[in-house]
């Protein structure tokens, strides 16, 4: 068809994939000659019909979208003239084809264009051969008399593909069947303003109460003076830290001036941690290592506050300042812990969505089924409250900031503990009870001794394969517990001789490391292995006396290594380089119980607190400037006898 201009809409359309990235553009006549282009890529291979209307930054935005590399344009026009529906679950596409041959109600229709990983691109040429004769795997047939894309797309669901679906906001995007359809498409995108509309597409579309009301609502336009002035994600990603610190220090200071600056400045450092973001996704500036960085510098952040707000409580003569600092920061991590793999789970429920259900409903299909209504139901107070309930960070960081500034550290750290402990006692009510029901397994899917984080002791021990793994790293947690418990009530008077018997019950858990973890709770492993190390170390240290700050110091540590493996779970990372050195959760137990024996707890949690921070650094600098470094440079090929090395 033809534009107003007298262009082929085919070519105007190559023009804007050029324009949004592409840097080869070639025209396929049939399926079967795209499956031979196909064969001969090597990278990210866009595929596009010829009937798309749209913002070049619609395309932009699919070309470069970092939630996986599958990524599939879904639309929600009507369906019509073969063209194929597809049903999505948590942003990923898990059935398509004709609306009536759905597994479930279509959710929209797809776009005419998908982006696809080097990874998947054997299926697509295996997709778009079978396509081209018919067989696409699909009940009846799949949509034969269908455009040729849309007919190779839901071949290339049906093999399996994880694709993840990129739905168009405040930007237009059509595919037009005629002249009338063309120009009516033209009009909606020349009266839409692509730039204004992607700062606006900056802000996340569903966030968190304060961070929707006290943040976003100006936000925006520090990130358009960030764009201007050059800044990308990873710089404002270090103001942001630089202000968390600057607060961290006003805290431990304790007098009232410098509390509310504080509590400003951490307010400010939190629209910077949400500008960061807004940026990548204004400016298209994606990579690994800012994904990391920026999951890495959110807990960071935090718990230096919480470090200020410890010395700050002792600083005012508050006892137990650190005990709380220690506390809140405990229990964030393993809230945290139980989030990243329920998170696992759920994904991994939406790519098998036949499974879920499979006990018959009950009381986790009610609750699916209200969490669903409520989450539709945007901006009414149930939703509201759902959202806010949790604890999010937007909410922890304004509470913390008012607290401090309108009370003491002391306030502020009881406040983050009792509100945690609700949300924690919540979230994990409710996400047993729907597991349970899923009953979806995910820790098989992975490598487990890695997100475990078992150290060579685990691996020898003998596996107990008939209590469960769960089962088994709850009791080494509650050994810990209780350790931690008469440490607290009795004073650490003989109490230094329970320490190897308490490992003991923690080495409990290590008797599961072989033992198959496809129970429907056994996502919690990781989470409960982290509390039972985490206890044991600050038992340890209460036995032994040593300063509080620096078992604060160790756990910090020990965060620091455990959200590096949940980052790179999150971000589809290899483990981190020196990973092996670790010790893991039972190698580390087991030296600060014989420090504890020996006299010399103290000197242990510094000792192997350094050591592991060390390790922590030198795993960064490999794993994201070595070994990229080695990775782009070419390599020298041989030469030939009487030749000479050009220049």
């Amino acid at each position: 068809m033809p534009t107003d201009s007298g262009q082929r809409l085919a070519d105007r359309l190559a023009t804007q994939w050029r324009a949004a990235g592409a840097r080869d553009v070639r025209f396929a006549a049939d399926l079967g000659e795209l499956a031979a282009l196909v064969d001969d890529a090597t990278g990210p291979v866009i595929v596009s019909g010829a009937d798309l209307v749209a913002h070049t930054a619609v395309l932009r935005h699919l070309a470069t979208s970092p939630v996986g590399p599958t990524v599939a344009l879904v639309l929600t026009d009507p369906p019509g003239s073969g063209r194929t529906a597809v049903r999505e679950e948590r942003g990923q596409v898990v059935d398509a084809g004709p609306p009536t041959e759905l597994d479930g109600a279509a959710t929209g229709i797809f776009g005419g264009a998908v982006r696809v990983g080097a990874g998947d691109l054997p299926t697509l040429a295996a997709a778009a051969r079978a396509a081209a004769t018919g067989a696409t795997g699909l009940a009846g047939g799949g949509p034969a008399a269908g455009p040729a894309v849309d007919r190779l797309f839901a071949g290339l669901t049906a093999l399996g593909t994880l694709t993840f679906a990129h739905r168009v906001r405040l930007l237009v995007a059509h595919r037009v069947d005629d002249a009338a359809g063309l120009a009516a498409a033209s009009a909606a995108v020349a009266a839409v303003d692509e730039d204004r509309a992607e700062l606006r597409l900056s802000v996340k579309e569903k966030d968190d109460f304060f961070t929707t009301y006290f943040v976003s609502t100006w936000s925006p336009y520090v990130t358009k003076a960030c764009a201007r002035l050059g800044l990308g994600p990873t710089t404002v990603t270090m103001i942001s830290v630089a202000f968390a610190v600057a607060a961290a220090l006003l805290f431990a200071t304790g007098d009232r001036p410098a509390l509310v600056l504080g509590g400003l400045l951490l307010y400010l450092g939190f629209v910077l941690d949400c500008v960061d973001g807004q940026v990548a996704r204004y400016t298209r500036h994606f990579s690994a290592w800012g994904g990391w960085l920026d999951t890495m510098a959110d807990r960071a952040k935090e718990y230096l506050v919480y470090a200020g707000l410890g010395y700050g409580a002792t600083a005012a003569g508050v006892e137990y300042g650190w005990a709380l600092a220690i506390a809140a920061m405990t229990l964030q991590t393993v809230r945290h812990m139980t989030d990243a793999w329920y998170g696992v789970l759920h994904d991994e429920a939406a790519r098998r969505p036949k499974t879920v259900g499979a006990g018959g409903g009950g009381i986790g299909d009610r609750l699916n089924a209200a969490s669903t209504r409520v989450q539709a139901d945007t901006g009414s107070v149930s939703y509201w409250l759902k959202r806010t309930v949790v604890f999010p960070i937007g909410e922890r960081w304004a509470l913390i900031a008012l607290a401090t500034a309108l009370f003491s550290p002391r306030v502020a750290l009881l406040a983050v503990l009792v509100w945690g402990t609700l949300a924690f006692a919540y979230t994990g009510a409710l996400r047993t009870l729907r597991a349970r029901w899923m009953w979806v397994p995910v820790l098989d899917t992975v490598d487990a001794t890695l997100h475990r984080d078992d150290g060579p002791l685990a691996a020898r021990l003998p596996v107990l394969r008939p209590v469960g793994p769960l089962t088994l790293a709850v009791l080494g947690a509650l050994g810990s517990a209780g350790l931690l418990v008469a440490a607290l009530v009795t004073g650490s008077a003989g109490l230094r001789w329970a320490v190897p018997a308490v490992l003991l019950v923690l080495l409990l858990a290590g008797l599961g490391a072989g033992a198959a973890h496809n129970g429907p709770l056994d996502w919690l492993v990781p989470a409960a292995l982290r509390a039972g190390e985490y206890l044991f170390a600050i038992a340890v240290g209460v036995v032994a006396g040593a300063p509080a700050w620096l078992v604060f110091g160790y756990v910090f540590v020990l965060t620091l290594h455990h959200y590096d493996l949940v980052a790179r779970l999150e971000k589809r990372q290899a483990a981190p380089p020196l990973h092996g050195g670790t010790l893991g959760w039972e190698g580390r137990s087991a030296l600060l119980a014989v420090a504890t024996i020996a006299g010399i707890a103290s000197i242990g949690l510094f000792t192997l607190g350094v050591y592991l921070l060390v390790g922590f650094f030198a795993s960064v600098v490999l794993a994201w400037v070595v070994r990229p470094a080695h990775a782009t440079r070419p390599a020298a090929g041989p030469l030939a006898v009487g030749s000479r090395p050009p220049g």
